[in-house]
């Protein structure tokens, strides 16, 4: 009989989110007459813009006829799109990343879990906590076991610190998935010091860059000197133009970002993941990226902004209603997340229980983002208006 990558038996039993749907489903079936507001899955609810209806409209007329039919894509992305990435979220902000360094996946999800294979599986990691499950998953899955673990607390302002010890790579969020806070410059600028001293790379997740406000938060690391070095970034389409179900979203490698061998010799990781790719990705729907460049126009950037700020409200609403519930509250001004601290010393998921039953209301308990989660909850903008102002005026009582 097969055996088994035993590393997956070192997981929880259930990712977080599949135990949250379970424990909704049961309560639902024992209440099917209770109205439940879902704030809890980071997943848009607004239709896409306009103009990506638009352009993948076209390019499914395209793809009818046999002058435009298009077959296997370059694993890299389109060139179409590549280009308007490269120039409206960086060239725009006089940043230097080229078409050549921008791979387009499926979202930004998978390129956070796949990017450990390029590197050796003695790599020691640190990771934030809480952090989003991911990074941290599908190193043990793939075997890791020298994990540093961050702690982000309301002490710190849930910004990690580098560690005393040598790492070899480093796993950043922001504006950051659960606590909805970000690191500004400052903060990222030690962390690029600590990178180059301890030859150390980090991986760099911008997915919520679009709906950062205050303009002393760097909306990508390469604003900060030194990052080509040392930071591969990942980015999405998934909450800026709300492709959450039609998946995508890119990785930026610096060319002169480099990896070694154990005999010494500098590897650039773009070769290497470009290699990967190639190997194990058939590359993004043509469709998909014809409807992600559409955003790349000022009316496309004009229907992401009012997207973002839909939720953006939703999120001020929130806060607000916790606020006056009596609620400590983080995150939320450049985030679609809010992050509370749990009423009368709750575990989070005692909290997620109590605001099932009684006030039918799904969130996210922080303990399933790790240790430093506990006693905390996430909160989501992602809901309609309508049931963003139900809940808060569910909690005011």
């Amino acid at each position: 009989m097969a055996r088994i990558n035993e590393n997956y038996l070192k997981l929880p039993q259930n990712y977080l989110f599949t135990e949250i749907a379970r424990r909704v489903k049961i309560f639902q079936s024992e209440n099917p007459n209770a109205e439940i507001i879902k704030l809890g899955i980071g997943d848009v609810t607004q239709p896409l813009p306009k103009v990506c209806l638009d352009a993948m409209n076209k390019a499914v007329a395209e793809m009818g006829n046999a002058e435009t039919f298009r077959g296997y894509g370059p694993e890299q992305g389109y060139l179409f799109l590549r280009e308007k990435i490269a120039e409206w979220n960086y060239k725009k902000r006089g940043l230097n990343v080229s078409a050549e360094e921008i791979f387009i996946s499926d979202g930004s999800k998978c390129d956070c879990g796949n990017i450990q294979e390029i590197f050796s599986l003695d790599s020691k990691i640190a990771v934030a906590d809480p952090v989003y499950p991911v990074y941290l998953d599908s190193n043990i899955m793939a075997g890791r076991t020298e994990i540093i673990y961050l702690p982000c607390t309301a002490e710190n302002n849930f910004s990690p610190a580098p560690p005393a010890e040598k790492v070899d790579l480093i796993y950043l969020c922001s504006p950051n998935n659960p606590t909805g806070t970000t690191l500004d410059k400052a903060a990222l600028a030690n962390w690029i010091d600590y990178a180059k001293k301890n030859d150390a790379v980090i991986l760099y997740d911008a997915a919520y860059a679009a709906y950062i406000s205050e303009e002393n938060i760097p909306r990508s690391i390469y604003e900060v000197d030194g990052a080509r070095d040392v930071a591969i970034e990942f980015r999405s389409f998934s909450k800026t133009a709300g492709f959450t179900g039609t998946r995508c979203g890119y990785v930026v490698i610096p060319e002169n970002l480099c990896g070694t061998t154990s005999s010494g010799e500098k590897i650039p990781l773009k070769n290497l993941w470009l290699r990967r790719q190639s190997t194990k990705f058939n590359g993004t729907a043509y469709i998909i990226q014809r409807g992600a460049a559409a955003i790349y126009s000022d009316e496309g950037q004009a229907q992401i902004k009012t997207l973002i700020d839909y939720y953006m409200i939703n999120a001020k609403i929130i806060r607000a209603g916790l606020t006056a519930a009596g609620f400590t509250v983080y995150g939320g001004i450049n985030a679609p997340y809010i992050w509370l601290k749990t009423p009368n010393n709750l575990s989070s998921w005692n909290f997620f229980d109590e605001l099932l039953k009684k006030y039918k209301i799904v969130g996210t308990p922080g303990a399933g983002f790790g240790s430093c989660g506990e006693g905390f909850f996430r909160l989501t903008s992602f809901g309609s208006r309508e049931n963003t102002l139900a809940a808060m005026e569910r909690l005011k009582n």
